[in-house]
């Protein structure tokens, strides 16, 4: 089973939009950050990623951008 984080804010569409398709279409358990309210979290997505844009996900150290349904089918096989 692949180790899923997903940095995300509350607010944000997108972010709810990927979350929803890991654990309904997916059926995978993912850690939820939110870096809205995390600093630690929020300073870990900036340091992976290089973005200050969410959603960011690492699924197995594969970082991903975005809602990039592609990219998340391929980190997951």
């Amino acid at each position: 089973m692949a180790e899923i984080k997903v940095y995300s804010t509350p607010t944000c569409p997108w972010c709810h939009k990927v979350k929803d398709y890991l654990k309904d279409e997916k059926k995978v358990k993912f850690d939820d950050l939110n870096v809205a309210s995390d600093d630690k979290a929020r300073e870990e997505m900036i340091d992976k990623s290089g973005q200050m844009g969410v959603p960011v996900l690492d699924i197995d150290g594969k970082i991903i951008v975005g809602f990039d349904k592609e990219e998340i089918d391929k980190a997951l096989k």
